[in-house]
């Protein structure tokens, strides 16, 4: 406790005597009284009672029992309330009333002297007293006729007293206090940085970074620093020296009078210690709060055992009260508890009422008419599941199985997943099978037409549920319920079906999964009507694939592989190349298959089809078959290094060079990446390294899954290529783009040793065999394209261009030599035209046959720039196109000019440049006015065509004032023809144009002026032609029919237009057919004539 003097100034704290009476005593005090005034500041303390509290309590004491001054002095130093009585001394003195008894009490130092015993402790557990308590005050010390030398001496006693009996009840010791804390943080800092332990001390100094380790007031204690604490360890076992920062004061002087510093108690201090006080009754107050908790879970218990046993028999259950527990009167049903109420119902669901009140007298009767009045009902279903609560899993399980049907329909159906992982847990853990498989029903019906997050989180729990009760229980619970959909109406609910089926298939037993599961899946494949669900059940399919063992299943997975690929969905064929084959496949290595079943059996059914199309190619087929062999290219590959003579060379360890980009081709999925094929990025890494080294340096002795795809796959697949009809732009398309991907997947070793040698060798481009078109007839196949495109572009360096210019120049110059049918060339041109990375190379190739010597190879190059000019920007039309067709049309050779028309006609219908433009017409209109021309049948013949093949998309200007007047000309120039076989021809050509240009606008002035004259000229032509041509005949009779109908146009003068209806019709028949359906509303002919295509 403080002593706070009158001034403010100064303190004294006294350690308050042991009274087991004294409610504000310390609850444990080790040392006897004793009395310190020290300017150093003392470790805080609420121990005792305020002084001044106590005076004014004393006061009010007085007044109300008016005793006697003397006899409370008397008792407070009888029952050792020093600091009480000293507090009573100085204000008696203070209002000039001084008692002897106390005078003389504390002027004698005999009464505190060390007094032995230890005081009576309050509660279980004794703490030791702070250093600044009355036993290490030096009382005497202070004395007005003390010995200075013989009080140090007490002092010191006293002291080492202080430490033996410190030392000699450690456990006794209090929790550390938050000053004490600090102190001791700034000593074993100091203690750290001394001793060179610097890291341990920034260390420490992180840990406690609310304290400033380099200031000693930040402690908080008004005293000096005490020494550190090495001289403290010295010094434990010593007297300590006396303070020699003291002052000497006397009790009872005037504060005036005194003088030095002293110790000054401040607010924070008490407020930490009050602090600490009350986190110290919370926490007692917590363990009081669990251990009432755990009285009434002892409760509990013993009411149901109680009911269990048929104690209550349906009646009310008294209970004695003996030393605190609860005892049932007619049996051994202890409890713990008293004071509380328990209803609980019995068989009869009658409420059994348990009385701990057991100060009350009211019988059985009037408490359950009382408690009637309180509003419950065990009667219904849900107030049966209220009053009888679970407890222990197996109840819960029971009533989550009897209430989950009743929830579910009430839940709205955006929120119905938030029950998936109720109903999951207790068809997991339900006893009832029947309940299981109900709750299990509720789980797929739960929503009526669930999305993909919804599916997805119905799959997951039913994966969690398989993991949970095993294979059988997965087989008679879980495969009954997709059953049951799989004919649902809603095509979201025969998804989730076809999901599940794969999602469940690693859970399931074998048998199965080979069986039941695989013919589910095929019926939906067969018979489902929606691609969504058709997709999934390929997937689930590729994931059976992917677990069954049965090798009887191949046949089954083959033909489903080939059920699949025919399939009308783009999306289930997606998934079939995306999923399934790259799992059969897998398969189908592990059984040994793939090379000597698989592949061959695609094989064959190519080669069947081809046998079969004669007539006519069924493409579609052949790209289903020919796109499997494709996306079976990265197994192939993955069978070849992984069965090398190099295998047991591979070595993971060390640095492995990581693998180039564009090394293989872009696997449609993750299951084509040869990566995840092999294992890993750093196994194929090693791999292909031994496999190019080996292809390069040892060959292929003994590499019998190499030497099976170049000694029988290759020759099959080249002699496939020559058998396929080259003017098949998609054919020859699909199997460029397969060798190309075979070539890129086996690397470009493999490609310049093994693949161009076998084409080479086929194709036999020598000189000697420049005339033998019979021994070189392949170069007109489908094989000179694919080599081209397949083959030769896999790789785009300097040597891999050079080769293929070369080749194509060598093919234009021996099938132009030859005589030969250009389709060849013209599908290499075509299929590399369409990527303009090889635009230049085509170029540079047609340059070559513009230069040639012989005029057949210039011919070849002119019209193989009409196959360019398309693809090719305006840019490089205008700098290489043109130049070199303006070179060609005027070549010495009037063949060569004329094969340039067609490619100008081209650029008047692709090119926007209006310069460009005038340069091309002016050449055609060379060709038309020069005299050297009006002759030249073969020339007008190529005109007529041209402008009819380009004249519907040329521009407007140019139709009008260029094609249709010089159409015009033709025609009246075609009426004079001598020669019966040039007319027909002229005449047809004009039928094809007039009839192809009849599609567009004409305006009034063009339709009277030239585009009917030139037909009135055609049907000349026609009427004097022989009636066996047949298209002659059919035109003869359309003008005839129509004609009258064209004169009445020209009579009026009005305009004409046609009927939407009728385009798709054939021109050739129905030319003119219509014109009795002209109108005067437009001077148009759009629409009555549609070229067939």
């Amino acid at each position: 406790s403080m002593l706070y003097f009158s001034d403010g100034e100064k303190s004294i704290t006294f350690r308050q005597g042991p009274s087991s009476n004294n409610p504000f005593s310390p609850q444990a005090d080790a040392e006897p009284p004793a009395l310190l005034v020290s300017s150093t500041r003392t470790s805080p303390s609420v121990e005792g009672i305020s002084v001044s509290v106590a005076a004014a309590a004393m006061t009010v004491a007085l007044a109300e029992t008016r005793v006697s001054v003397d006899v409370i002095a008397a008792q407070l130093i009888r029952d050792h309330y020093i600091l009480t009585a000293l507090e009573f001394h100085t204000e008696l003195l203070e209002s000039g009333r001084e008692l002897p008894r106390l005078r003389d009490y504390f002027s004698n130092p005999g009464n505190f002297e060390r007094q032995t015993g230890t005081p009576p402790a309050f509660g279980k557990n004794n703490r030791a007293g702070s250093i600044s308590t009355l036993d290490s005050l030096d009382f005497a010390r202070y004395s007005d006729d003390g010995n200075r030398e013989s009080d140090e001496r007490v002092a010191e006693s006293d002291t080492q007293e202080r430490n033996k009996n410190y030392s000699s009840h450690p456990e006794t010791q209090e929790p550390i206090r938050p000053l004490e804390k600090r102190a001791l943080n700034f000593l074993v800092n100091e203690y750290l940085l001394k001793n060179e332990y610097k890291l341990s001390a920034i260390t420490f100094s992180d840990e406690n970074d609310d304290q400033d380790f380099e200031l000693w007031d930040d402690v908080g204690l008004n005293i000096p620093k005490p020494p550190d604490l090495l001289q403290i360890y010295r010094n434990c076992g010593s007297a300590l020296p006396s303070p020699r920062n003291t002052v000497d004061v006397a009790v009872g002087v005037e504060s005036g009078e005194l003088t030095g510093n002293y110790i000054t108690q401040k607010s924070d201090l008490l407020q930490q210690e009050l602090e600490y006080q009350i986190s110290l009754l919370n926490e007692e107050k917590q363990s009081l709060a669990d251990y009432i908790k755990k009285l009434q879970r002892c409760v509990c218990v013993c009411v149901r055992v109680c009911v269990e046993r048929g104690w209550g028999n349906g009646s009310t259950l008294h209970y004695g009260v003996t030393d605190g527990l609860v005892h049932h009167k007619q049996s051994d049903c202890p409890s713990i508890l008293t004071g509380m109420s328990i209803l609980i119902p019995d068989h009869s669901h009658s409420l059994v009422f348990l009385s701990f009140l057991v100060h009350r007298k009211l019988s059985p009767a009037f408490q359950q008419a009382l408690l009637s009045f309180c509003k419950m009902s065990a009667d219904s279903r849900l107030g049966a599941e209220v009053s009888r609560i679970a407890d222990n899993e197996e109840s819960v399980m029971l009533m989550l199985g009897r209430c989950l049907p009743h929830i579910v329909p009430n839940v709205l159906l955006a929120k119905r997943e938030e029950l998936i992982p109720l109903i999951l847990c207790t068809a997991c853990l339900h006893p009832e099978p029947k309940e299981r498989d109900q709750l299990l029903h509720i789980l797929f019906n739960l929503i009526k037409r669930p999305d993909d997050e919804q599916r997805q989180m119905i799959l997951t729990g039913c994966v969690a549920f398989a993991r949970h009760v095993g294979p059988t229980r997965v087989e008679t619970e879980l495969l009954p319920q997709c059953w049951e959909q799989i004919n649902h109406k809603y095509p979201e609910r025969r998804l989730l079906v076809a999901e599940a089926c794969g999602a469940l298939a690693p859970y399931l037993p074998k048998e199965i999964r080979s069986s039941l599961v695989l013919s589910m899946l095929q019926q939906m494949l067969a018979e489902d009507k929606a691609d969504m669900v058709r997709e999934a059940v390929v997937k689930s399919l590729a994931i059976i694939m992917g677990y069954i063992d049965d090798p009887d299943k191949y046949s089954q997975g083959f033909e489903l592989m080939l059920l699949s690929l025919g399939d009308p969905s783009e999306r289930v064929v997606s998934a079939i190349h995306q999923v399934f084959i790259p799992a059969f496949a897998a398969w189908t290595t592990e059984l040994g298959n793939l090379q000597t079943t698989l592949i061959p059996s695609l094989l064959a059914r190519i080669e069947k089809l081809l046998k079969q199309g004669e007539h006519g190619l069924d493409e579609h087929k052949l790209h289903m078959f020919l796109s499997a062999l494709q996306s079976l290219i990265p197994p192939l590959f993955s069978v070849v290094i992984q069965n090398a003579p190099f295998t047991h060379r591979v070595n993971l360890q060390g640095d492995i060079p990581p693998i180039e980009v564009t090394r293989f081709p872009r696997p449609a999925s993750p299951l084509q990446d040869i990566a995840t094929i092999v294992g890993s990025r750093e196994t194929l890494s090693a791999l292909l390294i031994l496999y190019d080294y080996q292809l390069e340096h040892e060959g292929t002795t003994g590499w019998d899954s190499l030497l099976w795809v170049v000694n029988q796959l290759l020759p099959q697949l080249i002699d496939i290529v020559g058998r396929i009809n080259v003017a098949s732009t998609t054919c020859v398309h699909e199997f460029s783009r397969f060798f190309w991907r075979l070539c890129r997947t086996f690397g470009k070793i493999f490609t310049n040793t093994k693949v161009k040698p076998q084409f080479q060798e086929i194709l036999r481009l020598s000189e000697e065999n420049v005339d033998a078109l019979t021994g070189n007839g392949i170069l007109t196949k489908a094989t000179v394209p694919i080599y081209a495109t397949g083959v030769l572009t896999c790789y785009n360096q300097d040597e891999d261009r050079k080769l293929l210019v070369g080749f194509l120049e060598d093919v234009m110059t021996t099938l132009s030599l030859s005589h030969a049918p250009l389709d060849s060339l013209k599908a290499s041109f075509v299929e590399l035209g369409a990527n303009p990375v090889y635009h230049e190379l085509l170029l540079t190739v047609l340059w070559y046959g513009v230069v040639h010597t012989s005029a057949l190879v210039r011919c070849t190059a002119a019209r193989m720039f009409e196959l360019l000019v398309k693809g090719v920007n305006e840019t490089l039309v205008a700098q290489r196109v043109v130049p070199a067709l303006i070179t060609l049309s005027s070549d010495p050779e009037i063949s060569v000019r004329i094969s340039t028309i067609p490619a100008f006609g081209t650029i008047m219908e692709t090119v926007t440049q209006k310069e460009l433009l005038e340069r091309v017409k002016m050449q055609l209109a060379s060709f038309l006015e020069d005299p050297q021309y009006q002759d030249q049948h073969s020339l007008h013949m190529e005109i007529i065509r041209t402008f009819g093949r380009v004249g519907p998309n040329a521009e407007p200007r140019f139709r009008d004032e260029f094609v249709l007047p010089h159409l015009h000309k033709l025609a009246l120039g075609n009426n004079v023809q001598a020669t019966e076989s040039k007319r027909i021809d002229i005449a047809t050509q004009l039928f094809e144009a007039y009839s192809a240009l009849s599609c567009c606008f004409i305006s009034e002035e063009l339709m009277v002026n030239h585009f009917l004259p030139g037909l009135r000229c055609l049907r000349t032509d026609m009427e004097q032609l022989s009636p066996e041509h047949e298209v002659h005949t059919h035109t003869d009779n359309t003008i005839k029919t129509c004609w009258p109908t064209c004169s009445l146009c020209f009579c009026s003068c009005s305009s004409v237009s046609i009927a939407a209806s009728l385009v798709g019709e054939d021109a050739k028949t129905k030319f003119l057919s219509k014109m009795g359906q002209l109108t005067t509303s437009g001077a148009m002919l759009a629409n009555v004539f549609q070229r067939k295509k």
